[in-house]
This record gives structure tokens, C-alpha cells and sequence, in this order.
């Protein structure tokens, strides 16, 4: 942490450094950006981001589609600046701080029909989203299927396998024809509770859209049964009601079992390179996926029901 904030070489030459007050440290995450709590001058406090100066194409990208979502009146980050700095060494993005605690550690402090309703709100913010005109896109389908289907043979490949998983491996295969002829939206890319605030006014904020994308929507879902189950299934039911103004059609239902099995098994592969704690970590969310669908025998995980009475 920085008291009185001394110019870094790093962001020396970005527009207004001069003005910050104070630069902290933000360690939370997965992301391979730095990010930094800049508190300016005027008593704003903005949010940071740095990588490499050969991903200022990747960070142009992000403070464009931020700025699409940015039409929402939503609290999330709002695009501020972006552009290369440390004499052309970093590239950054600049956003504006949205206020509030991180959502997944207020939660366990609420009773679950309070934990609903702030799914519900998640769920109506994330349909908002999706609602913004999105342009077509040619050939997604096909490349998303060789895509999951290259990805187990690399689990099948790694040491840390699941037990059970051969029903799982093969449930993916024969349903990757499910990926077909899907409503395509821009993506916040990892929309879960763990990229949620609850902000001062008892709302939802959203942060993190580094890795937004386009594609299927229901794809977007999936990272609900690893962060959103695991913090609160009432929460998650919520954000489901939310998003489709009541339970969730048979057809997404099927398409989001594949996109759960598939990553309940390559997200293991994904954790590798973090270490024997973020795979363990994701071995035990893969188990709970495979009873949560009942070895994928069923299309519509248990715990979806069975919040039904305790959110009344």
C-alpha cells in the first residue's frame, strides 16, 4: 500500500496520475492484471487495471464492451480511460470504484428468502445484459463443440481424475449436438457471486468484465453451479427465476446440464497451473455437480428443487 501517493514509473504517463491521492493494491482474484484502488483528488476513487503493453488491443476491447453495458442503469464499473503507459511497457484500463461489500460474504448473513431476492435481482440484471442487441455470429456452434470436446480428451489426459467420470464423459459426447442454433448476447463472462457487490443502497453491483465474450447465452450459466450453489442455493435459484421470470425452459435446462459436466470436469484441468489447493477445489465442485445432477441422469440439478420451501 501507498500513503501519499508517489508517482510509479509504471503509470507516470497516464492521464491525471497527478491528481491521485493514494494507490492500493487489490489482491482478490484470479485475473493476471494488477489491479490498483486509485482515490483521487476530487474524492473519487477509481479502479486500475495493468497488463502488458501487447494487450492494449484486449484492454480497448474490454473499455468498449464495458461501455456498451454502460447504457444499463445498472451499478457496475463504468469505462473511465484506457491506453498504454510506463513508456509503452504497460497497457491499462481505467474504471470507475463501485461501492459495497463483496456480495458472496454478505450473503451468509441473510435468511435464504433475502438471499432469493438478491438472486432474483442478479438474474433480471444478467437478462438485462443479454438484452443488448448483439450482431450474428457464424460457425459458433461448431467451434464450441470442438472445443468442449478437445478439452476432456485434456482431462482425460491429466492426473487428477474424478471418480465416476466416465458417465460424465460420455453424457458430454453424446449431447454435444445440443449446441445448436443458440440465441447469441454478449457476455459479462463470469457473471457469479463471486463478481457481485452488495452495494451501500442494499442493491446488486456488478465488477470484473475482463473476460467478456459473445456467445450462447446459457453458457453463461454455468459457473452457477460451482460459486453461486456453493454460497447459496437460494441464491442461485433466484438468479435463475430472476433471469427467466420464473423457472428456467426445458431446453436451457438440457443445454446447461452439457456446459455443467463439461466444466465440472475441464475446470480441474484449469486449476492446475494455481496449485493443490485450487484443485482440490475444483475436484470437490466437480463431485458435488455429479450428485447435484445425479451422475447427469438428470438434466435439472436437486438443489434447484429443494429450495423451493425455503425461500417461501
Amino acid at each position: 500500500m501507498m500513503g501519499d501517493c508517489e508517482m510509479a514509473e509504471e503509470w507516470r504517463d497516464i492521464p491525471g496520475a497527478d491528481e491521485w491521492n493514494k494507490v492500493e493494491p487489490v489482491l482478490k482474484g484470479w485475473s493476471g492484471d494488477k489491479k490498483f484502488c486509485i482515490r483521487h483528488a476530487n474524492g473519487h476513487k477509481l479502479l486500475l487495471r495493468m497488463a502488458g503493453g501487447a494487450d492494449l488491443p484486449r484492454k480497448r476491447a474490454e473499455y468498449e464492451m464495458i461501455k456498451r453495458f454502460n447504457s444499463l442503469d445498472i451499478p457496475m464499473s463504468r469505462s473511465v480511460g484506457y491506453g498504454l503507459c510506463g513508456g509503452g511497457e504497460y497497457s491499462y484500463l481505467l474504471l470507475s470504484w463501485v461501492e459495497g461489500e463483496p456480495l458472496e460474504e454478505r450473503l451468509p448473513e441473510m435468511a435464504p428468502p433475502e438471499q432469493y431476492l438478491l438472486g432474483v435481482e442478479a438474474g433480471q440484471i444478467l437478462a438485462a445484459m443479454h438484452a443488448l442487441p448483439h450482431g450474428e455470429m457464424t460457425g459458433w456452434e461448431e467451434a464450441m463443440q470442438a472445443k468442449i470436446l478437445r478439452r476432456i480428451e485434456q482431462y482425460e489426459a491429466c492426473p487428477y481424475r474424478l471418480e465416476g467420470d466416465e458417465k460424465v464423459i460420455a453424457y458430454v459426447r453424446e449431447n454435444i449436438g445440443l449446441i445448436a442454433d443458440t440465441r447469441k448476447v454478449y457476455r459479462h463472462g463470469d457473471f457469479h457471486i463471486g463478481n457481485l457487490l452488495y452495494t451501500p443502497d442494499g442493491t446488486v453491483g456488478v465488477i470484473d468484465f475482463n473476460r467478456w465474450d459473445s456467445g450462447d447465452y446459457a453458457e453463461e450459466f454455468y459457473k452457477l453451479q460451482f460459486f453461486d450453489r456453493e454460497a447459496s442455493a437460494a441464491f442461485a435459484r433466484g438468479k435463475l427465476d430472476g433471469y427467466f421470470q420464473g423457472p428456467p425452459p426445458e431446453a436451457f435446462w438440457r443445454r446447461q446440464a452439457l456446459y455443467v459436466a463439461y466444466a465440472a470436469l475441464f475446470s480441474i484441468v484449469w486449476s492446475i497451473p494455481f496449485g493443490a489447493d485450487d484443485i482440490a477445489g475444483m475436484q470437490q465442485r466437480g463431485r458435488q455437480a455429479i450428485a447435484d445432477y445425479a451422475g447427469f441422469t438428470a438434466v435439472i440439478p436437486r438443489w434447484y428443487a429443494e429450495e423451493e420451501s425455503s425461500i417461501r
